[in-house]
């Protein structure tokens, strides 16, 4: 049965640098749970606490009912799933999948119906007798997998996966690892810093910075609802328009911008008042260029002046006529492709419910 996994207060300091900063945190039984951030955000190092790899300076992680703060990491009931896949490379498949049930003292006929049982659930039954060099990188990241899972542990936890593997691999095994997590019914903690790994496969995600939770939610709340600059800047692209608030009654705020008045129905989390500065942020996605609808709000003149044509999609690099501000604008089954000097009038428009209001 899956279990939770309670983080509290936890802190991690090397030296003067706080790695993991008073973070709390629950992560709900059989989640697919990722931390995501920048390069030295503290995502890591939470996660080799959890595992026992380091020893956090204080607070508690729970899982289930059992306080495994100071427990060393072979006492946990987790199983690690690392960048570099770590498989011994004079063992066959069979051998590397079934180490972790030798150092437990399992039997030799429950280690051999396990193992087929794990190799099975990560479709490599096949390769069982094959050894590590003969696998390809996604074939050996599933082997890990296994070996994993083959401990029956209640936490998994993946430390960036995927990133030795090519664009094509990294696709396939992403889909792989929630099908394998949600058909064991395991809670997993998966760290990364590829932000569409998080979007397209997490429950939910936490986004930290300098050792700090800046976000934590569901990937469509996080992406569309960021709640700081940071955040939206992180997760996904965006165009930001500093600005200040000119009026804000019966959810609908008026924002004074360099390109000319924002109308917004994005409550932020706090109630703001006219005067108050603000950061707006529009996804290049939810601005569109063309015809505006009848009694559209937010149109303004625009010239499309540069485009980089994807097939599926353009992205459009738009000068509002106002400010003389560029805005990044993604169209999805592109009409229209601006190339060298060519530059072409549009109006460009978006919705006051795309308008992120941030303070901060």
């Amino acid at each position: 049965m899956a279990v939770s996994v309670h983080i509290d207060k936890l802190n991690k300091a090397f030296g003067s640098t706080r790695a993991v900063d008073d973070v709390s945190l629950r992560i709900e039984p059989g989640e697919l749970f990722f931390l995501l951030g920048p390069s030295g955000c503290g995502k890591t190092t939470l996660l080799r606490c959890v595992a026992g790899f380091c020893i956090p300076d204080s607070g508690s992680i729970r899982i289930g009912d059992a306080d495994i703060s100071n427990l060393a990491p072979h006492e946990r009931d987790t199983g690690m799933v690392f960048q570099s896949y770590a498989l011994w490379p004079h063992m066959t498949v069979s051998e590397n999948v079934a180490f972790g049930l030798e150092l437990r003292k399992i039997s030799a006929s429950e280690r051999k119906r396990r193992v087929a049982e794990a190799l099975e659930m990560v479709r490599m039954a096949d390769r069982a007798h094959y050894k590590p060099n003969e696998l390809s990188g996604g074939q050996q990241q599933r082997v890990a997998l296994a070996r994993a899972l083959v401990i029956r542990p209640q936490c998994l936890l993946l430390d960036e996966p995927l990133s030795n593997l090519d664009a094509k691999l990294r696709l396939e095994m992403r889909s792989e690892i929630r099908r394998i997590c949600k058909q064991a019914g395991l809670t997993a903690i998966y760290v990364t810093h590829d932000q569409k790994e998080s979007l397209s496969i997490a429950d939910r995600l936490a986004i930290l910075d300098k050792g700090l939770i800046q976000q934590c939610g569901k990937p469509q709340e996080v992406y569309l609802r960021p709640n700081s600059r940071f955040v939206a800047n992180f997760i996904g692209e965006t165009n930001f328009l500093e600005g200040t608030v000119r009026s804000a009654s019966d959810g609908r705020l008026e924002i004074g911008t360099p390109i000319g008045n924002v109308v917004s129905t994005v409550q932020p989390p706090q109630p703001l008042r006219a005067g108050d500065p603000v950061t707006l942020s529009l996804r290049p996605e939810t601005i569109r260029v063309g015809r505006p609808q009848a009694g559209a709000a937010n149109v303004f003149d625009g010239a499309i002046h540069d485009t980089m044509y994807l097939g599926e999609v353009a992205q459009h690099q738009v000068t509002i006529a106002q400010g003389g501000v560029e805005l990044k604008v993604f169209e999805l089954h592109p009409k229209f492709v601006a190339r060298d000097e060519h530059v072409e009038k549009a109006k460009a428009w978006f919705e006051p419910e795309d308008v992120v209001v941030l303070t901060k």
